[in-house]
């Protein structure tokens, strides 16, 4: 059972499937840093929003801490830098909110296009105002959108329901799959002189904040409107203010601010601006959405499993063929390192067959993680494994090859002194090479590899040795001598073996050499 910490609202669907799966959920609100630091010691898991800064120092005071949460997209509140020195997986639920954020856009898009909130204040406060709010239309209008990911996206297949023209920066998106959608590519430059709305779908970094500053708005179409629901910060408020007040800027519609919660800005007091408390994901679907799959992110986490949305772990998404392969690699890598008397000098990871026309890169994180389980007391995740195989000066070399072997799929793993290989099949994975010798066993938690003369009697010296010990054999493979080698047994047992067992049977004549593999955490 591992204690969740949980700093702030969380649907109570995701903290019942904590509960659920036994672990202790530890709800404490309002946190201030002090006594965030105190709250976090012991704690496995920690699970926020965006109000919770969780800086190097919390996760240092954070001892036990394998994850951290994030029940929603933007993770600008989390160090994640220091998360992966010490190991600490950052997951966070991106696609909990898209469509909400999406609608917020619309949403804010249509009021400050029409004067929505301006109208109904002045209503109820005893104002007719209906030729002084004039607005104008979306039809026809050149919308441009910073950023075509995911809630970029999903607007501009509303927006061009409006029948809007759709303009589109962002570097990373190719003019085809721009085409599809309707729209096209432009520098930010060219967008912010056509565009009439312009509307912000970035994550916030070192390269985004103040990208909507006074140098671009300075060279905006003259009337244009601004809308950003992404993160506060990526637009300048004070140069916005301005150009507002100088008439150069139409309006603007905003949901995010640099500092938040904040009821002070420039902005507040500009009469084309509308503002809202950053409600891009303050819907019930949104809510309920992050709370379930952060809870599931953690649940994976806590169990030791690959996670796919965690955003410090290097690896590609993972493909359904590459999926069977990562629970077999890992033991592989586990396998590799009994081989060795101490930490290689490289690695290199050989993967064949369907699955290396594969995005596959998870494999070798598998074996790092593996390998590293073998040789150190550290704890070793997905997130830190990469970080301990530079630091230990371990050459990692990633080869593939699409074609077929003798199996359809086989993955192998190899230094200079030693190799292991492995396969899954209907009948589950399947160790098939050690050291390019032949065999095939099912992983077991506790194995035997023996290296032995090619003589009679070497199977019953073996046997005899294991039995008088008590130790049963579950199951063996054996490889014959081919030239230069010697011959070689992979064997299950029911049990870890003593050292004074390995000890005397490596003592045996015949017997060449011993090593113990140990499969389970």
């Amino acid at each position: 059972m591992a204690r969740v910490l949980v700093t702030e609202t969380i649907a109570n669907s995701g903290l019942d499937r904590l509960r659920a799966a036994g672990h202790q959920v530890d709800v404490a609100e309002g946190l201030d840093h002090s006594a965030l630091l105190e709250r976090v010691a012991g704690a496995h898991a920690l699970i926020i929003r965006s109000a919770t800064k969780v800086t190097a120092e919390v996760i240092e005071a954070g001892t036990e801490l394998v994850v951290i949460g994030r029940a929603g997209v933007g993770i600008d509140n989390v160090d994640v830098a220091a998360a992966t020195e010490r190991g600490v997986m950052v997951v966070n639920a991106p696609e909990s909110n898209i469509l909400s954020a999406a609608e917020q856009t619309m949403a804010l898009l249509l009021a400050q296009a029409r004067n929505i909130p301006q109208a109904h204040a002045a209503l109820i406060a005893g104002r007719w105002e209906r030729s002084r709010r004039e607005g104008v239309e979306l039809h026809g209008k050149t919308l441009g959108i910073v950023g075509l990911g995911r809630v970029g996206t999903l607007v501009a297949q509303r927006a061009l329901a409006f029948g809007m023209r759709l303009l589109a920066y962002d570097p990373y998106v190719s003019a085809e799959r721009a085409r599809h959608l309707g729209v096209e590519l432009r520098s930010l430059d060219e967008l912010a002189a056509e565009a009439d709305f312009l509307t912000v779908h970035l994550p916030k970094n070192a390269e985004t904040v103040g990208l909507i500053g006074a140098e671009l708005l300075s060279r905006c179409k003259p009337g244009i409107r601004i809308v950003n629901t992404a993160r506060g910060g990526i637009v300048d408020e004070a140069a916005l203010a301005e150009a507002i007040a100088s008439g150069r800027v139409a309006g603007a519609a905003l949901d995010v601010f640099a500092e938040e919660p904040t009821t002070e800005s420039p902005l507040f007091s500009l009469e084309s601006v509308v503002v809202t408390p950053h409600l891009g994901a303050s819907t019930a679907e949104a809510q309920d959405k992050a709370g379930v799959t952060i809870a599931e992110q953690v649940l994976l986490a806590l169990a030791g499993e690959f996670v796919p949305l965690a955003v410090n772990v290097a690896a590609s998404g993972i493909s359904e063929p590459v999926k069977p392969f990562m629970g077999l690699v890992e033991q592989l890598g586990r396998f590799f390192g009994c081989l060795h008397d101490r930490l290689p000098d490289r690695l290199e990871v050989h993967v064949e067959g369907a699955i290396g026309a594969e995005r596959h890169d998870i494999l070798t994180l598998c074996a790092l993680k593996g390998l590293f389980a073998t040789s150190t007391e550290e704890p070793v995740s997905y997130v830190n494994a990469p970080q301990m195989a530079q630091r230990r000066g371990l050459r990692v070399q990633e080869t593939s090859t699409a074609t077929p072997g003798e199996y359809v799929n086989r993955v192998t793993l190899r230094s200079a002194e030693h190799s292991v290989a492995g396969t899954v099949t209907a009948g589950g994975p399947r160790i098939v090479s050690v050291d390019d010798l032949p065999v095939e066993v099912t992983p077991s938690p506790h194995m035997l590899v023996v290296r032995n003369d090619d003589r009679p009697g070497m199977i019953g010296v073996v046997g005899t040795v294991l039995g008088d010990a008590s130790v049963s054999i579950r199951s063996m493979a054996l490889a014959p001598r081919t030239e230069e080698t010697t011959a070689l047994m992979v064997l299950s047992v029911d049990a870890d073996p003593p050292d004074e067992v390995l000890t005397e049977l490596a003592s045996r004549s015949g017997i060449l050499g011993v090593n113990r593999v140990t499969l389970e955490p």
